[in-house]
């Protein structure tokens, strides 16, 4: 997949099959869309083009809303999840207040016809889109003639029969139901930071921790909890636990990612890795002492191996 960072200087795109929208998680749903699009575009000899906007739009139109907005990806794994889904192009369009005010008749001309000779758009069910989300579907329809090429949506059907939604999964995860969110997505649930110096108070009691600091603001952390994760470090995987919270038991003030690594014995600080959820065992608790935090670690490890058995 070729990534093209705003929509200057593209090149010449064969029989572009396009769609567009944020895709943010890009759970089932999404993927209906995405799977017609590329049979359209191998049937007409076509590539399959993905019209993304960055940052979100709800992040531009309603800044005061910006600290209640989670997003399920960042636009780095947004761009991972669709080169696996086997998309040929994604643009990213970098989203304004400008932009917000292209109407849709300018946003077909410039950007559909002039920019990418689209052949055929393909959208989902009562997307809107321009200023307003004036633009739609039965407008397209009616004035595909002029427009000089051809347009698909996807049946209200065929995404509602999958029930998915970004915010159904948004829910699940900050409910720490991550089993549910990952079957939804048909991947796991992904988190990647940089690892950052913490307290080392783990290593004290025998368990070690990576702590782990995410830049992104606006990307959604999970409930607070003892997870089952596998993490990636280095192009390897590693099981491990990992922890959400606020560390009760050492009166802990701010809320900490940390995870302990089985069977790693690296020094990684300041390296980006990246933690794949994959069930989470509990709540966080306050332990009367560090020896009973130690008892229960070793319990949850050996529950958490047993979890990621192959």
């Amino acid at each position: 997949m070729i990534i093209h960072h705003g929509i200057d200087d593209l090149p010449l795109i064969k029989n572009a099959v396009v769609t567009s929208g944020t895709f943010d998680g890009v759970h089932l749903g999404h993927r209906q869309i995405l799977k017609r699009l590329q049979q359209i575009a191998q049937q007409s000899s076509g590539e399959s083009v993905v019209l993304t906007f960055w940052p979100h739009p709800r992040l531009v139109l309603y800044p005061e809303d910006g600290d209640d907005l989670k997003l399920l990806n960042t636009f780095d794994e947004k761009a991972i999840l669709l080169a696996d889904s086997g998309i040929d192009h994604l643009i990213r369009i970098p989203f304004t207040k400008e932009f917000s005010q292209l109407s849709s008749q300018d946003f077909i001309q410039q950007i559909l016809i002039d920019k990418l000779n689209t052949k055929k758009l393909v959208i989902g069910y009562d997307h809107k889109f321009g200023r307003n989300r004036e633009g739609s579907f039965e407008h397209l329809k009616a004035n595909a003639h002029q427009y000089g090429f051809d347009i698909e949506e996807i049946p209200r059907q065929d995404i509602e029969e999958i029930g998915i939604s970004s915010t159904l999964i948004r829910n699940s995860l900050l409910e720490g139901k991550v089993e549910v969110s990952n079957q939804y997505l048909s991947s796991s649930y992904t988190l990647t930071g940089e690892v950052i110096e913490g307290d080392k108070l783990g290593r004290t009691i025998g368990f070690p921790t990576a702590n782990i600091s995410v830049a992104n603001p606006h990307k959604l952390i999970p409930a607070i909890g003892v997870y089952a994760v596998k993490v990636l470090v280095n192009n390897r995987v590693f099981k491990a636990m990992l922890n959400i919270g606020y560390r009760p038991t050492v009166d802990g003030s701010k809320k900490t990612i940390e995870t302990h690594l089985f069977d790693f014995k690296q020094e990684i600080y300041g390296q980006s890795i990246t933690i794949q959820f994959v069930k989470r065992i509990r709540d966080e608790f306050k332990f009367s002492s560090k020896e009973a935090l130690k008892e229960q670690l070793t319990k949850d490890k050996r529950l958490v191996i047993d979890l990621l058995k192959d």
